[in-house]
Order: structure tokens, then sequence, then C-alpha cells
């Protein structure tokens, strides 16, 4: 602990608040405009917030600006924990989530953008609250710590350490060479990302209020609604689910690749091996379950969700199928039907992409299409290195040869992850979850993909689960959103010695 430099630690922490605070702010009008009472809850949650964060960034001046490795992965996981922490102010005092557990679990499904739920009927809720829980998503999918990048040099603070803990992905793609420079890009692409789904989902139909919110949860890869029924509640405007289609799959794609795009240079975008290998899976996963669904789903496994009837609808058919599918694989989690009706084999298909991911520096959570691709590749090179034991093959991406550092890397977290998984959904069978619901639960919490299946499918909420399951879902949530090595390296003996 003697070679860390805590106020730089404690300081960065208040700025996170300082931020959140004024996310809180801008909830208030919401309520107050509609004159409901939760109104007051939020404004106090943001005063309280501002002020811790003032407090801490005040009394913390660090004569040390230097962030190293061990600050740096702390400042990023003490970060969420205090964005969560201050996050479920909003939910506690307005009244509108009570309890301490079920605030804390919407809120970091928020922030991670896992968007797993305990409301029961999200209509009913005050808006400045179902802004606030969408504003949690926005916050989240870029991460709040590359935000704070962009200011750091005000401070006179370097971030390079910070972007690496927390950029998503294997890699942190640098669209310039300073940092700070790279994290206002990545904020201003996300920033018009949103107001054009914003434009968009309002000219197509929805409100204004429940298009701000979708457009959110959609640049996030969030998944929260403001619909009871999720984006099923606009099945009869087709329009409305193939822009948040096109907004999933963007926002599912490294963003580097979207700053090119933004800059006219598409030959860039589509150069990327883990782009092509992204889109034409989605495009082809998406063809089978239509096949499914269209000649083999049964007629008489029909829900409301699901309507109108996906059976025996061409377009009705592709459109779900492509929603689906790509909802889970860029782990947004929203929701136009239910797939566990769609036979078990398309159910063992869905459960099979919770494993995959969008792409490395995007929002999306997962494992990441370009770990997969390194790992098959890898595992290739191994007949070759069978029958050529002398010979060196490297693997090659994009044109490249991958260190064999980050090949060892790649399969370390997915064997970690792997781990998890189970080690989790045999915990969460000891909480009271059934088998089905436990590996559902432990796969959309580590993965930050918000629907599961059995008890916490599609139209489920995670409501019922106990205090103890909702908690250890919470932690897998944030160790998933922050890519495994962030967190559990906090748990690692040899991070806390001094040398």
């Amino acid at each position: 602990m003697g070679t860390l430099n805590l106020k730089i630690i404690y300081r960065f922490l208040g700025i996170t608040a300082i931020l959140n605070g004024f996310f809180m702010f801008i909830a208030f009008p919401f309520s107050f405009f509609n004159l409901e009472p939760e109104a007051w809850g939020i404004l106090n949650a943001g005063v309280i917030t501002l002020l811790i964060g003032l407090l801490l960034f005040t009394f913390n001046k660090p004569t040390n600006t230097n962030i190293h490795k061990k600050e740096g992965y702390l400042i990023v996981t003490l970060g969420w924990l205090t964005l969560s922490i201050t996050g479920m102010l909003p939910y506690l005092l307005s009244g509108a989530i009570p309890s301490i557990t079920d605030a804390f679990f919407e809120t970091i499904s928020g922030y991670s953008t896992t968007g797993s739920s305990i409301l029961i009927d999200i209509e009913s809720m005050p808006k400045g609250i179902l802004f606030w829980r969408s504003a949690t998503h926005w916050i989240g999918g870029m991460g709040i710590i590359v935000l704070t990048i962009a200011i750091l040099p005000l401070l006179g603070i370097g971030g390079m350490q910070l972007f690496m803990a927390e950029a998503p992905g294997p890699s942190a793609d640098k669209l310039h060479p300073r940092i700070t420079d790279t994290a206002k890009r990545l904020y201003l692409i996300y920033v018009v990302l949103t107001f054009a789904q914003f434009l968009l989902l309002k000219f197509a139909g929805m409100t204004w209020f429940d298009a701000i919110n979708h457009a959110m949860a959609t640049v996030s890869t969030g998944g929260f609604s403001t619909k009871n029924n999720s984006v099923a509640f606009y099945n009869n405007l087709p329009f409305v689910q193939y822009i948040i289609i096109f907004f999933m799959l963007v926002a599912g794609t490294n963003f580097v690749l979207n700053y090119f795009a933004l800059k006219g240079k598409i030959q860039k975008v589509f150069q990327s091996e883990e782009f092509k290998y992204y889109l034409f899976g989605i495009i082809g996963v998406s063809a089978f379950i239509t096949i499914i669904i269209y000649f083999f789903q049964d007629p008489n496994l029909q829900t409301t969700i699901a309507h109108p009837k996906v059976y025996g609808e061409a377009e009705s058919a592709i459109r779900h199928a492509l929603f689906m599918v790509t909802s889970v694989v860029t782990t947004t989690g929203f929701v136009t039907a239910d797939f566990t009706m769609w036979s078990f084999f398309a159910t063992g298909i869905f459960f099979a992409l919770f494993f995959t991911g969008g792409s490395a520096g995007s929002t999306s959570g997962g494992v990441k299409v370009v770990r997969h691709i390194i790992m098959l590749k890898n595992s290739f090179l191994e007949f070759k290195k069978a029958l050529h034991p002398n010979a060196i093959i490297p693997v090659r991406y994009d044109g490249k040869s991958v260190n064999q550092t980050i090949v060892f890397n790649i399969l370390s977290f997915f064997i970690i992850y792997m781990l998890i998984f189970i080690i989790a959904s045999v915990i969460l069978t000891l909480l009271g979850l059934d088998f089905l619901s436990a590996i559902g639960a432990a796969a959309s919490s580590l993965g930050n993909i918000g629907p599961a299946i059995g008890s916490v499918s599609p139209v489920d909420s995670f409501a019922h689960l106990s205090a103890a399951a909702k908690w250890f879902c919470s932690f897998l949530m944030l160790i998933g959103r922050l890519e495994l090595f962030t967190v559990l390296i906090l748990f690692t003996p040899f991070f806390w010695r001094n040398n």
C-alpha cells in the first residue's frame, strides 16, 4: 500500500462523483416538469453526490501526478464502484426502488450496460427515474473514465494507464498520438451517434422522451427500455426496429472503425478482419434463425411480446431474427420477441451467442470477436505444428503477425472467462436458481447481455432472485464489464506488495 499514490486515486474518484452528480441534475427536470414527487429525491441525490465528489477532489491534491499501472487498475475498479454506489441514490432517495439490493443491482446493470432489471412495471416508473436509468447506460457505455481522461490535462494528470485499463477489448487502438485527444474523439463519435439515432427514432414514430432513452441505451449497447415489452412495443413500427438494428451494429463495431467511417474511409472498415467476421457472422446466423422461425417454429408457441406472429411471415421473421441476433451478439439486450419460444434448437444457438460479444474497442461486452478469431487461428496452427514440429508459424491477424504474448493473454482470458462462468453457474444453483436459469443468469451477467434463458428469459425480470443471487450477479456484471483482469488482479497478493 505504501507505494500507491492514494491522493491521486481519491482525487480521481472525486472527479467521477462530480460528473455523476451533474448527470443526476440533468435527470431532475424530467420529473420536475412532470410534477413527480420523486423529483426532489433525484435532486438531493445529485447534491449529495456532488458534495462527496468535491470533498474527495478538494482535500486530495497530489504532489506526484503520475498514474502507474497499480493506480490505474484501482482507479478504474473503484471508479465503477463509486459510480454504482452514488448512482443508486436517485432510486433510494426518490423511493422508486427502496431496497438497497435492488437499487444497486439496477444501477450496476446500468453502468455495466448489462440491461438486466429487477423492475416489473417499467412504465409506471417516474420519467426522471427512467431517464436516469438510461443515463447510467450512456455514462457506462464508453466509460466515464475515458470522459475524465479528456479533462485530465486541465489537472496536470496523464491518463494513458487509465485508458489501457478501461478501454474495452484486448487492445486500445489510438486515433491520435495524445491519449486525451483520443478520448475526446471517442466521445464526439459517441455523442454524434446518440443524437443521430434520437432524431431518426423521433421521426420514425417514437415520442421524444422514448427516442432519447432508446438512443442512449442503444449506442451504449445497454438495453434498458422505457416500455415493459422493450422494443416489442414497437412491433407495429418496423422502421423503428430497423433503426435500432443499425445502431446496435454500429455500437458493437470498434469505435476506431466508426471514426474512419465518419471520415469517409469506408475501405479501412472493410479491411478489418474482425469487422468482416462480426458483420457476416451476424447476417449468417440471422439467416439461419429466420429459416427456423419461418418454417419450423410451432405456430402455437406465440407470446404477446412476439406480436405480430413471426411464423409464416417473411418480413417479420427476417426482422425479428436479425434484431434478436444483433441484440445478443452486441450484448445490447433489447427484445422484440422471446427467442426461447422459437424451439429448443434456436434457444441453443442464442445461448452459444452469449459467448461471442461484439468488436474490441466497442461499447459491447462479452468475449469479443477478435479473441475468437485469434484463438481459432492458433488452434488450426497447432495442427500444422503437429506435422511440422520445428516450423515457426506465427498467428496472423489483419495481415500482421500477432505477438505470442497477446495470444497467451487471449487464451488465458478465455480459460478464466469459462472457469468463472462454470463456477458462477454452480454458485447460482446454490443460491436457489434451477440449472437452466443459473447458466443463463451467469452467462448473461458475465457477458453484460441482459435477457437470458430459464426464469430470466427475455420476457422475465431478475426480481425473483434472492438478495444473495442479485449481489453475486452484480459482481459478475462488474468483472465482465471491466474485462476480468482489471478487477481480479486486485484479489492477487502480489498486487499489494510494495515492490
